[in-house]
């Protein structure tokens, strides 16, 4: 008999060798295909190959899954499947009491031990034993014994004691292996005794379950509702990339992406090359500047010109930046957040480059900003960015962050009908072309495409005039500053919806990965009977127009932000209102439990 429960949080840590990422991506798609909602952490090493057991090469990947929506990876784990004695160390404070705690006992030898710190064996403490549900798996050993009769080499056979683990996680929640055993069938197709070296151990560790000495009855959490669709789990690098490719046909103009390789942007780069059939051009550049010169050529020549980066290349790209501004070219800016300054935390998450998108340029330098808010959501917020660009002919920054880029939860694929067209605003052969002439609703100015007949023009960096000539007039530049940024200000956003009441005591606002968090936050407490409502921001720069009304209805104001206060910056210094900030600037994103408490403190 199995027992019931509505959500489950699982998280897999051990050695960046030990293929956690792997397993926990398995887990995953195991758990989506069945029917649960999602939403994943992967928590990577900062180091490319830390020494094997140390503390900083500890890889980590949580999933939360259950029978109902789902917004965030969960707070602390219900299960800590862990490899070797740093994975244990990282992580076990984590680990509530009470919690399932299952520990790879071949890999506490007394060298392990020592790599991560302990004195003693952590395994002999009756403590653990008795403040936690464990349960001690020999697994190496186990997998060696599994593998017995393949070809593999003794060291070969340990490397898939991560698939024993899975099997045995799969048994532990209801978890059918079929899918994971179809993708190694087809992973290692070319590797047949590996394909069944992975396979015997993931049989293996499920049927562990089945027969092992401790008695338990495996959980099991249903399905959950959700609308008719076709449904798929994307991450927010992928998501981002479907973005670039719907917001290219929706607008009829080819996709060119210009990147440079870095953490954790890498994946929309490497997204863009795979997928040539819709006639996109990937361009890796040399550096930093080179992708943005080159995104910045493409939007010249008529094309969806996308660059993407994290912190250190949006300081590198700024001089460009401030070209494509003066010059007005459509061009998308993805900055995938991490924690900083310098390399900082490169695989850890964090959103303290808002103040940088906005002013980190040379001279009056206005651009859009669009923050995505969930893996999935990237989709939205990219093609948002691209009808900005388009219809504004002006770079727009598009912000995510490290967590979401890297997490993933269930996305329902759209119809490509629904997805309304994206008009750019290009001079057509034969129309009289005066280079800086504006719509007078928008006040965006036409791109004339190189080679068009008849429409031959300058621009660049040095201040022009109407007509493209290059003028050091104090008018004409103070102008030509007012229209540009009369035209981001003016740019057409939704208003913000509002998470509850439209008046109270207190207000929650929340922009980027930090939704799932304040959205959970909050609606639990509202359950409760508290007098808290929450807003998200997407757009950035321009605010929605309706934001300083809704400020008005509540007598506090909460921002919770992955960094020392950006946002509440801007919404002091705009709306004269007295907002608190609720910093953290730890490399992980806010926990459900942490917001309650700050805004039981704030109630």
């Amino acid at each position: 008999m199995k027992q019931q429960i509505n959500s489950a949080v699982v998280r897999f840590a051990g050695d960046s060798g030990d293929g956690m990422q792997v397993v926990g991506e398995q887990f995953t798609d195991s758990s989506a295909l069945f029917g649960n909602d999602i939403s994943t952490f992967p928590d990577f090493p900062a180091e490319i190959r830390a020494p094997i057991g140390t503390l900083p090469g500890v890889s980590g990947f949580q999933i939360q899954f259950g029978s109902k929506k789902v917004l965030t990876p969960g707070d602390s784990p219900d299960a800590l499947v862990v490899m070797n004695p740093a994975a244990l160390k990282v992580n076990l404070p984590e680990l509530p009491q009470g919690g399932l705690l299952v520990i790879n006992t071949d890999s506490f030898s007394n060298s392990n031990l020592k790599k991560a710190g302990y004195e003693t064996n952590p395994l002999e403490d009756e403590e653990i034993s008795t403040k936690f549900d464990l349960i001690k798996v020999n697994a190496t050993e186990l997998t060696k014994v599994a593998l017995k009769e393949t070809q593999l080499k003794p060291g070969e056979k340990a490397r898939s004691k991560n698939f024993f683990m899975l099997g045995f996680m799969y048994w532990i929640y209801g978890r059918s292996p079929d899918y994971t055993l179809s993708w190694i069938s087809k992973k290692w197709a070319k590797r047949p005794i590996v394909a069944e070296a992975n396979t015997k151990a993931i049989n293996a560790g499920y049927y562990l379950g089945e027969t092992m000495e401790k008695s338990r009855e495996p959980y099991e959490v249903a399905k959950a509702p959700v609308t008719p669709g076709v449904y798929r789990k994307i991450a927010g690098n992928d998501a981002t990339v479907l973005g670039l490719i719907a917001a290219s046909e929706k607008s009829g103009i080819p996709l060119c992406f210009a990147g440079y390789p870095i953490t954790p942007a890498s994946a929309i780069l490497e997204g863009c090359s795979k997928h040539k059939n819709y006639g996109i051009i990937t361009l890796q550049a040399e550096d930093e500047l080179a992708a943005m010169g080159m995104a910045i050529g493409a939007g010249f020549c008529g094309q969806l010109a996308v660059t993407a980066t994290s912190g250190p290349g949006i300081c590198l790209k700024s001089e460009l930046m401030g070209l494509a501004v003066s010059a007005e070219l459509p061009v998308i800016v993805i900055n995938v957040q991490r924690g900083g300054p310098s390399t900082g935390l490169p695989t850890k998450t964090e959103q303290s480059d808002l103040l940088l998108s906005l002013y980190g340029r040379h001279g009056e330098s206005p651009m859009p900003i669009v923050a995505a808010k969930s893996p999935s959501n990237c989709f939205e917020s990219t093609i948002e960015a691209a009808r900005i660009a388009l219809t504004y002919n002006t770079p727009v920054m598009l912000l995510t962050d490290g967590y979401i880029a890297n997490g993933s939860e269930p996305w329902k694929v759209p119809n490509v009908d629904n997805i309304p067209p994206i008009t750019p605003r290009h001079s057509k052969e034969g129309e009289d072309y005066v280079t800086f002439a504006r719509d007078p609703d928008t006040l965006a100015r036409k791109i004339a495409i190189p080679g068009t007949p008849g429409q031959e023009h300058r621009i660049g960096g040095l201040e022009r005039d109407e007509k493209g000539n290059v003028s050091y007039d104090n008018e004409n530049h103070h102008r030509m500053s007012e229209l540009r940024a009369q035209k981001v200000a003016g740019i057409e956003v939704p208003d913000v919806e509002i998470l509850g009441h439209h008046q109270g005591s207190l207000l929650v606002i929340g922009w980027g990965g930090t939704y799932g968090a304040i959205t959970s936050a909050v609606y639990e407490l509202q359950k409760d009977g508290a007098a808290v409502s929450a807003i998200h921001l997407t757009h950035l720069n321009p605010l929605p127009k309706n934001l300083g009304k809704v400020l008005k209805g509540f007598n506090h104001i909460l921002i919770p932000e992955l960094n020392h206060g950006q946002l509440c910056q801007l919404i002091r210094s705009n709306f004269l209102v007295d907002a608190v900030s609720y910093s953290k600037m730890q490399g992980r994103p806010f926990s459900v439990i942490e917001l309650k408490t700050k805004i039981r403190e704030m109630l």
